[in-house]
């Protein structure tokens, strides 16, 4: 059974830092590349960041140089280094397990809430 499960969200001020974490379970990163997403209120799922199996990273424009993705394959843990927050990154963040092949399976954990307020 597969399971992601994220951690780390939280209140922040804007300007400050947040780590998420996703811990992934029943499958390998070897096989998948992982993404981070988030959701405001109102708002659709929109994507932030990706790390593909050999470790290419790609970034929506408004997190590029505050956020990073990162990954540790043997402890099958991805991480999202948030810096310098702003208001308009509250929302809903999800981790998701990206498929290597055409038409198989992603997988998404139950998202972890991040609100920056002042």
């Amino acid at each position: 059974q597969v399971q992601l499960v994220e951690s780390g969200g939280g209140l922040v001020q804007p300007g400050g830092s947040v780590r998420l974490s996703c811990q992934v379970s029943g499958l390998s990163l070897d096989n998948y590349g992982m993404g981070w997403y988030r959701q405001a209120p109102g708002k659709e799922r929109e994507f932030v960041a990706t790390i593909n199996r050999v470790g290419f990273r790609d970034y929506a424009d408004s997190v590029k140089g505050r956020f990073s993705i990162s990954r540790n394959v043997d402890r099958k843990m991805v991480y999202l280094q948030m810096n310098n927050l702003k208001a308009e990154d509250t929302g809903v963040y999800y981790c998701k397990a990206i498929s290597r092949s055409i038409g198989g399976q992603d997988y998404w954990g139950q998202g972890t809430q991040v609100t920056v307020f002042s």
